[in-house]
């Protein structure tokens, strides 16, 4: 019986993508906060709804949390985030 050896290296080349286009401002705009579910990540988010609100004239902010960190965020949660203007992930530890 033949054997078969398997490269275990990933051989594709990586590519890098083109980064979106910065907003020009916040004023007005619809912002995404995404709670990775970390211990302390609701303390920032926290703050940084408060300033863009207050500080930046953000027009609507959204905030929604994964029921993991360990895990991809379910298809609900981006579904939630999307026809956002920007999204936040809150990381913390």
């Amino acid at each position: 019986m033949p054997i078969t050896l398997v490269h275990p290296g990933n051989e594709k080349v990586a590519t890098a993508a083109t980064p979106p286009p910065r907003l020009s401002t916040l004023s007005g705009k619809k912002i995404g906060l995404l709670d990775i579910s970390k211990p302390g990540g609701s303390h920032f988010l926290d703050r940084m709804e408060q300033l863009l609100r207050q500080s930046y004239g953000a027009a609507d902010v959204v905030r929604v949390k994964k029921p993991t960190y360990t895990k991809n965020a379910p298809q609900a949660i981006i579904d939630q985030l999307r026809g956002m203007d920007a999204v936040i992930e809150g990381l913390a530890d």
